[in-house]
């Protein structure tokens, strides 16, 4: 294997480290959140990314299920 094959490899790995670490943090939710709303609710608008935040902390707060804190 050459080195840019080995450099590709490397920076392919580490997007999709990258994405799986944004998924077990729930970083990617706004954008989930964004296309389910395009998919199902196009006729409104969605929340902004500051009201989706809000309304996703008070959900938990109001139904903690499987947190540690």
């Amino acid at each position: 294997m050459t080195v840019p094959q080995v450099l590709h490899r490397a920076c392919d790995t580490a997007r999709e480290l990258v994405w799986i670490f944004k998924g077990v943090m729930g970083e990617n939710a706004y954008q989930a959140y964004l296309d389910h709303h395009e998919r199902s609710h196009a006729d409104g608008r969605p929340m902004n990314e500051r009201e989706f935040w809000r309304d996703r902390t008070d959900r938990q707060e109001a139904n903690p299920e499987g947190r540690c804190c």
